[in-house]
């Protein structure tokens, strides 16, 4: 008969595709049954962080809702880090777990509920009555508020005979969020608003995206003349890219950034509008009306002066349904944007000889764009001082295609095991890691599941400057002791080696021409490949500038 373990798994399998983790003791049943029995692909991960990583960058980057799986006691506890990035980030999954058995906690468990909750997890426990409403109960909790759940089997209940499989009803979700009727008259006057602008602006981020806003807020662009700008989680939204001043806050460019201050009017969509999006408060001008459009229950920045609470999607075609005849502002049309996008090209070597990162991002990112292969990728980010590199000079398609796993919650060491995810989500694409030589030795268990997953289709750009950058650019530009922020240069070309993929070390911009000849054979040809580019830590990204800025 079917144990309790299986019925998890069979009710699970009709809403995912994909399962991450390691197995021990308290999911061995639970993975049996997945294995034998449905039709789900199990990735091995290395570490049990990196199974809720992989699964959030699935999701991410388009794949649906993932699963992830982990033993309990330690293989629970080493989720949480990744699983408070997930809380943060609000990324749907569910993490099937092992728990103590009901008779009560052995000497190696813990109050897994507790820990959960501390991250801000909720957890289901299943009985052996009710396995199956139980996991779609988890699964409509995880999709209805957009959090990863835990779904725990108690050790003494995961093999135990449950009887055939029952049909459990599907999740009932909850439908796109319409405008009150008080906010139906704030969307008349935003319309007025926006009708009257001469230099109206659009910011929308990746809640706008997961609303799937994007051809309305086109559509809103349009018809207002409004020129465009995303967060970093939202880039390529906006679906006519010469009008788009790029990212907002300190991955922007200086003079999209003043421009943006001359806006009269900005309405603001699916975006949290945290500090780096806003710049520390310095993005919009005092004059600026600034209006937010969000889910959240009241406004998340003091600079919004009005509020509506709604769906991106459906509070955008409402607006331009408002404004059908009004005349374009016509602002977009005449500015000459080119200019204001550009980007420092940085020199070829830093002051103290070793290579200036800007010039190695810009270098990567003009291969990156000259192959078919390439062009069609998705980028998945580490936290660190590097984030602004690859956000600065490599362009992307789309939200999904700009994957930042760790800097919700401010972590770093998630990388690595990032791109199975993407590379299971997007199966045509190529995965392109950005990772510091920090975060990159805390993630590197799953150097091996990147290689084996990603193949030919997987490149991590390693931004190795011996050192933990932001550390040191905030903390020892004050006087603190630098000896603890730095690392003894690490070779990661020699540990991509040892796990079958090509590492290249990078010392000037010529070793890059390697990338050139990589992306020019065909991804089944070719094997993984991991460039260790030695960079200066002299160099300091703008947006590390302006947090140094706000930190004297």
């Amino acid at each position: 008969m079917p144990t309790v373990s299986a019925h998890v798994a069979h009710t699970l399998a009709h809403h995912i595709d994909h399962v991450f983790g390691v197995m021990g003791n308290g999911n061995a049943y639970f993975l049996d049954a997945l294995e034998r029995s449905t039709a789900v692909s199990f990735t091995a991960v290395r570490h049990e962080a990196g199974g809720v990583v992989a699964a959030d960058a699935y999701h991410r980057a388009g794949g649906g809702l993932a699963a992830a799986t982990a033993t309990y006691g330690a293989g629970f506890t080493n989720t949480l880090t990744a699983l408070a990035e997930a809380v943060q980030a609000h990324v749907p999954l569910i993490l099937v777990v092992g728990d103590e058995p009901t008779s009560g906690p052995r000497p190696w468990d813990v109050d897994q509920i507790a820990l959960a909750s501390a991250v801000g997890a909720r957890t289901y426990t299943v009985g052996r009555a009710d396995a199956a409403a139980t996991t779609v109960i988890a699964i409509e909790h995880a999709l209805s508020y957009r959090v990863p759940t835990v779904l725990a089997i108690p050790y003494d209940v995961a093999r135990l005979d449950a009887g055939p499989v029952p049909d459990a009803p599907s999740p009932s979700l909850p439908a796109p969020l319409a405008p009150s009727p008080f906010a139906r008259a704030a969307i008349a006057d935003l319309a007025g608003a926006l009708a009257r602008a001469q230099r109206p602006l659009l910011l929308a981020g990746r809640g706008a995206w997961v609303a799937g806003a994007g051809e309305s807020l086109g559509r809103l662009a349009d018809a207002t003349g409004a020129l465009t700008a995303t967060t970093a989680l939202g880039r390529g939204i906006f679906p006519r890219p010469e009008f788009d001043l790029g990212v907002t806050g300190g991955f922007g460019a200086d003079g999209a950034m003043e421009l943006v201050r001359t806006a009269d009017v900005a309405v603001v969509f699916g975006a949290g509008l945290n500090q780096f999006t806003m710049r520390f408060g310095e993005l919009f001008a005092p004059g600026t009306r600034v209006v937010q459009v969000d889910v959240a229950p009241a406004a998340t920045h003091p600079h919004v002066g009005g509020f509506l609470r709604g769906d991106a999607a459906v509070v955008a075609s409402a607006l331009v349904e408002a404004l059908e005849g009004a005349p374009s502002s016509g602002w977009r049309e005449s500015v000459d944007l080119a200019p204001l996008r550009a980007r420092e090209p940085g020199d070829a070597l830093a002051a103290d000889g070793r290579l200036d990162p800007r010039s190695v991002a810009a270098r990567i990112g003009e291969l990156l764009e000259a192959h078919p292969s390439t062009r069609d990728r998705v980028v998945v980010s580490d936290g660190g001082h590097f984030i602004g590199w690859a956000n600065m000079y490599w362009p992307v398609a789309s939200p999904d295609r700009m994957l930042m796993v760790g800097t919700a919650y401010q972590s770093i060491g998630l990388g690595f095991p990032s791109v199975p995810g993407a590379a299971l989500a997007k199966p045509e694409a190529t995965v392109v890691l950005t990772t510091g030589d920090g975060g990159g030795l805390m993630a590197l268990a799953d150097l091996e599941s990147a290689v084996r997953v990603a193949a030919g289709r997987g490149l991590a750009v390693v931004w190795n400057d011996a050192a933990y950058g932001a550390e040191v650019n905030l903390y020892g530009l004050q006087g603190l002791a630098r000896e603890p922020m730095l690392i003894p240069e690490v070779d990661f070309a020699g540990l991509a080696r040892s796990v079958g993929a090509q590492g290249v070390v990078v010392r000037e911009l010529a070793d890059l021409e390697v990338l050139d000849e990589w992306a020019a054979r065909p991804a089944s040809d070719r094997p993984f490949l991991l460039l260790d580019c030695r960079i200066s830590g002299d160099v300091i990204a703008p947006y590390q500038q302006e947090i140094i800025r706000v930190n004297r």
